[in-house]
């Protein structure tokens, strides 16, 4: 990273026109205020693309595989200030600052994402920045060797708010480390205490071996620590001295740790995915036990409300996630706050400058939020009715007063806005689009449905209908999700929006095996339960086609990770279903995926998760090729550490031996989710091609 570095104007030379929509005055006591920074950002970012009305398949191919303008957004102490990450053109990521007061924003650095790549930043004060990016590169670069051959890094930076005098906010490394510094640590406290420019870390700490034989001066701590830093200075103090095994350091907020977790290993050194916790009572130094060795997927801690004294916890009751809250006194008192019979409670929400918690959320159909705050559930319900088509809002950050707020607000046809909210003068100003070049685009609607399966079991989806056609006969493309035990949500897919723009009918079910349902929908996890798994994916074809919604002879499958493993099972299981599948990052091989993961903490975990016996082979697509009849797209980064690009490699190998017809789409220096605008159009542009051969529009 050079320190000086800012991207170029002459990366976007001229703005597009892009059309900026006000916020919509719905009978709300809100007041719309001005737009601001479109037009700047736009100048960096690329302009917009064409309207829907001259759509091509090569022009929706670029305007929905541009990566979202911005994707990370904080506010300064003080409220003037915002700072948000985006993409820039192809796989660069760059950072603005922007000035609230006169809608004025400008790229303060960037990473080209060859192979540092900026995720986030936030506000340490209104002029210092702490930051993280991340790498993924070849093993034998660190003098390594792995499994899949790669290994990952990330690194915490500090930087002016100019992108001037960046530093290094972890333990400087050095020839002699005795270890390997893939992570350096994690802000658990961004102002503790309030001290200017300071905050509270986790720290990883690597020994040394001696410099030379006339020194004795070397380093001997180890493990996972917590530092107090100056992240204008570096200078620093150790609050919690490093322990092995550290999995969890929190702290109240107010810069005082009260929560340690940790982590359990097997004689092989593997972690068990069980967590011991301790914690603190106020103005104490002592740990007391607050668990015993407890399973991560039935004890999640969320957050510590200082002005409560209180944890707030997911744990598990009658097979789901509820939300718990754990009085850290003398003895720690655990009190029931919120479950749900259908879903799992999720997470907590703080209020906007992040000191107290204010409310949990959760997701059926739709994703709710219930506040305990009743000054926010009042604000949230009055933002609702000013942003009526918008109603997925929530509050990002806030100024240290709490008079300034930015908040976000999305829908399934509006891939989202940042506004800021002045408690004030109670007005609401759009900031920025997280994707201009969609202005002006009819999206589609997505709606949640239900079908049967096989067994008679009722499976949620989502059902995404081309804008202006009726829901009769179309080509169709059903979508599984990646995981396995992950879920879709309502809300804007760039995906399956792209896919209805060309004339698609897109069915994204909630298959067994999918999470946030509880454990019974979980069952035995979609590789051990694949048949279950598959067959409800399956079940969601024949429901477009039993409806009336698909021409049976029209629908292809398409997915990514998990998905694509999907795709590729179930157009091996049931080869005359579907006409075409496309295969994105995709598992292949179920045996080679628990191999990818020998060289990880945490392998015991996944090979447990995958399991042994017959269905390695009959649950494996790569074992299963000669059964497949349908052409196939595999579309792999070979930086990738999710699933190896091992998968589609050896998936194409065998498709070509079986004489099937089969294109492999790689990419050379980019990992699972292809953050690259230009690979992602050009995949889509491929999604389009085959899917106009085979099913048509």
């Amino acid at each position: 990273q050079d320190d000086a570095a800012a991207p170029s104007l002459a990366l976007a030379t001229g703005v597009a026109a892009c059309t900026i929509v006000e916020p919509r005055e719905g009978g709300s006591k809100l007041r719309k205020g001005k737009l601001l920074l479109a037009a700047a950002v736009a100048a960096a970012w690329g302009g917009c693309a064409s309207a829907q009305g001259n759509s091509t398949l090569e022009r929706d191919a670029i305007a929905f595989g541009t990566r979202e303008a911005v994707y990370n957004v904080d506010l300064s102490p003080d409220g003037r200030m915002a700072v948000f990450v985006g993409g820039g053109p192809g796989r660069t990521t760059i950072i603005y600052l922007a000035d609230l007061a006169d809608g004025s924003a400008k790229p303060i650095s960037y990473s080209k994402g060859e192979p540092e790549s900026f995720k986030w930043c936030g506000f340490v004060s209104n002029s210092r920045l702490a930051c993280r990016f991340t790498a993924i590169l070849p093993a034998e670069k660190a003098n390594l060797t792995t499994a899949n051959g790669l290994i990952s890094a990330s690194r915490l930076v500090s930087l002016g708010i100019d992108g001037k005098d960046m530093k290094q906010l972890g333990q400087q490394a050095s020839s002699y480390d005795v270890g390997l510094r893939q992570f350096d640590g994690s802000i658990i406290d961004w102002r503790p205490g309030g001290t200017e420019n300071e905050v509270l870390m986790t720290r990883l700490f690597l020994p040394e071996g001696h410099r030379d034989t006339a020194s004795n001066i070397h380093r001997t701590k180890r493990g996972i620590g917590v530092v107090k830093v100056n992240a204008k200075t570096l200078g620093f103090s150790v609050v919690e001295q490093p322990r092995d095994a550290v999995s969890t350091w929190m702290s109240d907020g107010l810069g005082q740790v009260r929560l340690l977790g940790i982590a359990e290993f097997s004689a092989e050194t593997y972690t068990t995915g069980r967590t011991r916790y301790s914690y603190r009572p106020p103005n104490s130094r002592d740990w007391k036990p607050l668990t015993e060795f407890v399973k991560d997927e039935d004890f999640q801690p969320l957050a510590i409300d200082a002005s409560i004294n209180s944890l707030y916890a997911l744990r598990k009751r009658n097979g789901r996630m509820a939300l718990t809250k754990i009085e850290l006194g003398t003895a720690p008192v655990e009190t029931l706050v919120a479950e749900n019979p259908k879903v799992d409670i999720d997470n907590v929400v703080r209020s906007a400058n992040g000191q107290r918690v204010i409310g949990y959320t959760y997701a059926e159909d739709y994703r709710h939020t219930r506040f305990f705050d009743p000054e926010y559930k009042s604000l949230s319900e009055a933002l609702s009715k000013a942003l009526p088509d918008n109603p997925d809002v929530s509050f990002v950050a806030g100024s240290n007063d709490g008079s300034k707020m930015l908040v976000f607000a999305g829908s399934d046809r509006d891939p989202g806005r940042y506004y800021l909210f002045d408690k004030t003068t109670k007005s609401l100003g759009e900031v920025i689009k997280v994707r201009p070049d969609l202005a002006g685009r009819q999206l589609a609607r997505v709606k949640p449905i239900t079908y049967t399966a096989a067994d008679g079991t009722q499976i949620p989806a989502y059902l995404t209908l081309p804008p202006g056609k009726q829901a009769k006969s179309l080509p169709a493309v059903v979508l599984p999700h990646g995981g396995p035990s992950s879920r879709d949500e309502w809300g804007f897919d760039w995906l399956p929006q792209f896919l209805a723009a060309r004339g698609y009918a897109v069915i994204q079910p909630q298959y067994r095996g999918s999470g946030g349902f509880g454990d019974a929908w979980l069952a035995q996890n979609g590789f051990k339960g694949w048949r279950t798994s598959i067959g409800d994916v399956s079940a969601a074809a024949r429901y477009l086609a039993t409806q009336g919604i698909a021409d049976s002879s029209r629908i292809a499958i398409v997915g990514w990770s998990y998905g694509g493993y999907a795709a590729l099972q179930s157009a091996a299981t049931e080869p005359s279903l579907y006409k075409a599948a496309v295969a994105i990052a995709p598992v292949t091989d179920l045996g080679l995926l628990k191999s990818e993961t020998i060289d990880s903490s945490a392998h015991k975990e996944a090979a447990d998760f995958i399991g042994s016996g017959p269905h390695l082979a009959e649950g494996s697509p790569l074992k299963q090729a000669r059964s497949i009849q349908a052409p196939v797209l595999l579309v792999h980064g070979d930086l990738d550490l999710n699933v190896g690009v091992a998968h589609s490699r050896q998936m194409q190998q065998a498709l070509r031996g079986a004489g099937k017809e089969s294109e492999f789409l790689a990419f050379q220096g980019l990992d699972h989710q292809l953050e690259d605008s230009n690979a992602r159009a050009q995949m889509l542009l491929k999604i389009g091609q085959l899917l106009e051969r085979t099913i048509g529009r």
